[in-house]
């Protein structure tokens, strides 16, 4: 079973367009996470998933520098684009991660993967319900369960968002949740990358630490020990109707 993880990632964000590239202790976002994230043991290959759109080609370019594969298609199919990088690389599985998650940990998606492989899901995150942090997602889930959903769904907000067709019709898909272990369980700390106070926070925490391959853990104890840097982004969801 070839496990591939396809990292979604292009420049024309709509609250913080430019994001993945953001300088982040001296390296773009995307380099970080993708540095973090080959140290998860259970994949096999990772493909960085962009858009054909021209302004993209900063994310190209920057995989052709790390040696990272990358597959440009849809910006708004985003279920095609998808489908077609994880087939580039002849996957089983395919591990749904997001570039805007410079904190995602390779120790979770190792526990993430082995939790799917042990159950008979067709789908599988961390999310439903939500116990991790926001910024540590997973989404695992077969290749031929996604292109089964993409023979099946031409609604452009399914092709947007890549897995809502499948656990949105749990009647015909077996969905399962990889929940936090007690001491990662932290729903309520922001560390995803969507907003420009975002930025300034995830900038401080990394400040902190000499080496970028802290651990989750190492995260929510230094947030324990300095409060205030909560607050850097405590309001950044108000008004944001995903999470109302």
């Amino acid at each position: 079973m070839r496990v591939i993880a396809t990292v979604e990632a292009r420049m024309a964000a709509t609250r913080l367009p430019g994001k993945v590239l953001a300088d982040i202790k001296g390296k773009p976002e995307l380099q970080i996470f993708l540095e973090r994230v080959t140290k998860a043991k259970k994949i096999d290959d990772i493909i960085v998933a962009t858009t054909t759109n021209p302004k993209d080609i900063e994310i190209v370019n920057l995989c052709k520098k790390l040696n990272v594969k990358y597959f440009r298609g849809s910006e708004e199919d985003v279920l095609s684009r998808v489908l077609a990088a994880a087939k580039s690389l002849n996957a089983d599985i395919i591990v749904e991660l997001c570039a805007d998650d410079p904190f995602m940990d390779p120790t979770v998606i190792d526990a993430a993967i082995e939790h799917f492989l042990n159950n008979d899901f067709d789908y599988m995150s961390n999310f439903h319900p939500l116990t991790f942090p926001p910024g540590i997602g997973v989404q695992i889930f077969p290749l031929k369960v996604l292109d089964e959903i993409d023979k099946l769904t031409n609604n452009p907000y399914d092709r947007e968002n890549v897995t809502w067709y499948i656990y949105h019709n749990k009647d015909k898909y077996k969905c399962g949740n990889y929940p936090a272990p007690k001491h990662l369980a932290d729903p309520k700390t922001k560390l995803d990358l969507d907003y420009p106070e975002d930025l300034e926070f995830i900038r401080k925490v990394f400040d902190n630490f000499d080496d970028i391959h802290f651990s989750l853990r190492d995260v929510l104890d230094l947030l324990e020990k300095n409060p205030e840097l909560k607050e850097i982004n405590a309001n950044r969801y108000v008004g944001d109707e995903r999470y109302e």
